[in-house]
């Protein structure tokens, strides 16, 4: 499978199967999808392939310049179909069934450690904390449990993931700290290493909080919207007045304390501000060097939720989002933006891009009380309730369930050129908007589209930028 498209003044070929990215002039463009498939017509010979393309490009056949430079173009694109780098066969799917069977192994839970919020957040999924029940704050005695779940759960893994959310961890201070000294205390008897990390609004933070934060938290995720309107619109105190001056002299000195590293300013865009990458630009103002934006998921009913009428104005959004992107990079002045960082060596291993961030298999929430759910978006749908840390894992028939849940498994995501950089999407957004966790979410599926374009065609101008300064 082949992708190609146009960003940018770039010629862009994916091959899907290899993850081989092309630059290509523009004969070579539209040379690659006629020569597929002259090759699926079995038409063979350098020359039969050449008066096939040149017929279809309409060159004029014989010892003419354009047709002697088709020819060339042609052996080309053969010698990258023999080094497996076009055209190349899917080799993916043959390895389904070793998931499905595979020992389930636990490597990351999300402790909902406060199901309560300081802040009244629009858009919240969470319903300002609550998750469709009650406001509780989790003990430390739950909290033990599921660490001592989870390093028994991990089987040799040795590197176990714990993110401190909410609602607002901050709110349940002391049991994190708890917490995160009793991980550490099981660290050496089990030979395991706990990385722990924060996701806060950051009404709370304090000195003290970010000198522990510093010394124990491997990321920290910090809430802001972007510019302070529209900060200050969506994440609203419960009295309605607005949190972004609290927060942002915070956030900078996060920043700086972790030499803008290991951490993340992440906000949430939707239809109030579909220019949001004036809000990227504005966190790369105030200083900001890790930037996550991301597309509020929320029921047409609501005011702020994005609509189907949106789309083109949020896909030329990231593509102006793209080009400043670059422009800063080339400037010095670069920024990293989530949803732009892409591996085109190494990434991410076979059952990463098969089967995504393994929820309800590899990854799990814990709400307050202890209960199992496959991730925090499942919290309070009663349906997904897999089990509690008294009990262990008792409804497996949910976690076989999401054992299945690949790319294969995912009609829509067969013949998309995306699937092996999204692995499928978020099975809860699939849920909510398909009523299956291998449905899709068709507007995401769009979005994140536009957005691995983007990711490549940003790769390509930077390579471009290197091989400037080096001649």
């Amino acid at each position: 499978m082949i992708h190609q498209y146009v960003s940018n003044g770039y010629n862009i070929v994916l091959d899907v199967n290899s993850g081989c990215v092309h630059v290509v002039d523009e004969m070579t463009y539209h040379a690659i999808p006629i020569v597929e498939a002259a090759l699926a017509q079995d038409t063979e010979g350098i020359e039969e392939l050449t008066a096939y393309v040149a017929e279809r490009l309409d060159i004029s056949a014989g010892e003419t310049a354009e047709a002697l430079t088709l020819r060339e173009v042609i052996e080309e694109i053969l010698e990258l179909k023999e080094a497996g780098m076009l055209y190349t066969e899917d080799i993916y799917e043959r390895y389904i069934s070793e998931f499905k069977n595979r020992e389930t192994v636990v490597k990351a839970l999300c402790l909902h450690i406060a199901h309560d919020c300081n802040l009244a957040c629009k858009y919240c999924f969470a319903e300002e904390g609550e998750y469709h029940g009650r406001k509780a704050l989790m003990s430390f005695e739950v909290g033990k449990k599921a660490l001592d779940f989870l390093v028994a759960s991990s089987g040799n893994r040795v590197n176990l993931e714990v993110d401190f959310f909410g609602g607002e961890p901050l709110l349940n201070w002391q049991v994190v700290k708890d917490l995160v000294a009793y991980g550490r205390s099981l660290e050496e008897p089990h030979h395991k290493k706990f990385r722990f990390t924060l996701t806060t609004n950051g009404v709370l933070l304090n000195d003290e909080i970010l000198e522990f934060a510093n010394k124990e938290m491997s990321n920290i995720v910090l809430s802001i919207d972007g510019r302070k309107q529209i900060h200050d619109l969506m994440r609203p105190h419960r009295g309605g007045q607005g949190s972004y001056d609290e927060v942002v002299p915070k956030y900078k000195k996060v920043a700086a304390s972790r030499k803008q590293m290991n951490y993340y300013v992440r906000g949430t865009f939707t239809r109030n501000n579909l220019d949001f990458a004036e809000d990227v630009k504005h966190l790369a103002d105030e200083g900001f060097e890790q930037i996550s934006v991301e597309p509020v998921v929320a029921a047409d009913t609501e005011d702020y939720a994005l609509r189907e009428e949106d789309l083109q104005t949020i896909l030329a959004e990231y593509d102006k989002l793209a080009l400043e992107y670059i422009r800063r990079k080339k400037e010095g002045k670069g920024f990293n933006f989530f949803h732009f960082m892409i591996d085109l060596e190494g990434g991410p291993c076979v059952a990463k891009r098969l089967s995504g961030c393994g929820s309800g298999t590899e990854y799990l929430a814990v709400t307050p009380w202890g209960d199992f759910y496959p991730c925090h978006q499942f919290v309070g749908q009663e349906q997904f309730l897999m089990g509690n840390v008294d009990t262990g894992i008792v409804r497996t028939d949910i976690r076989d369930t999401f054992k299945t849940c690949n790319v294969y498994a995912k009609e829509k995501c067969r013949d998309c050129f995306a699937k092996f950089y999204c692995s499928g999407g978020c099975a809860a957004n699939a849920y909510n908007f398909s009523g299956s966790i291998n449905g899709a979410y068709d507007l995401g599926c769009e979005l994140q589209r536009k957005r691995v374009e983007c990711a490549i065609m940003i790769k390509a101008a930077l390579a471009d930028e290197e091989k400037e300064k080096a001649l």
